[in-house]
Formats: C-alpha cells, structure tokens, sequence
C-alpha cells in the first residue's frame, strides 16, 4: 500500500505561480507512472501531467503544456508539479496519483491517490 500526501496548494492571484509537492510513503515502482489530477465542483476529475518514474518521460494536458512541468525526486520518493501562469481556470482541487501500469491519462488506471489539495486563482 502507498500513501500518498500533497502539499503546496493555496490561493495566488491569475499570472502567479504554485509548486504543488506529493510525498509518497514507500519507494514507488520504477516501471509505473505517477500524475496529477484535478476536479473542480461540478466536474469529472481531469488529467494534468503523468511521468514515468524510472525514465522521466512526462506528458500533459493541452490546457496546461507550457505552463506547467512535472518533475520527480526519485530519492525522496516526491513527485512535484510547478504551477506558472496560473489562471482562474486552474482552480481545482489537485490530486496526485500513482501505480499506473502504462502511459495513461485515465483516472481509473492509478491504483494509488492522495487526498488532493485546493488550489484557487483569483482574477
């Protein structure tokens, strides 16, 4: 079983930045994905980035590439999300997720998640 635990969330005004940190409580699979996750009320969970642990090969969502970098510490076992050029859009509450066994952007295919964290833009 892994836990997983987000940080970073807060509120920041439209054009700010957030870094969004997940600590993960055992050493996470080599050849298995993490990624980011969000869902504003009313909405079904979204895909924002994956990475593939062991290799670092990353892929996002159109709504944020450019904007936002995934990246991971594997000695720390922490998977990070750098915020830039935030919108009021980007508003959501960010989940982290791991032990997806393929490159994938489904929510379904991540065995392990967090308890997500608020991130609110204001305009």
């Amino acid at each position: 079983q892994v836990q997983l635990v987000e940080s970073g969330g807060g509120l920041v005004q439209a054009g700010g930045s957030l870094r969004l940190s997940c600590a993960a409580s055992t050493r996470t699979a080599g050849n298995s994905y993490m990624g980011w996750f969000r869902q504003s009320p009313g909405k079904e969970r979204e895909f924002v980035a994956r990475i593939w642990w062991s290799i670092g090969y990353t892929y996002y969502a159109d709504s944020v590439k450019g904007r936002f970098t995934i990246s991971s510490d594997v000695a720390k076992n922490t998977l990070y999300l750098q915020m830039n050029s935030l919108k009021p859009e980007d508003t959501a509450v960010y989940y982290c997720a791991a032990g997806a066994p393929m490159s994938t952007t489904r929510a379904s295919d991540y065995r392990y998640w967090g308890q997500g964290t608020q991130v609110t833009v204001s305009s």
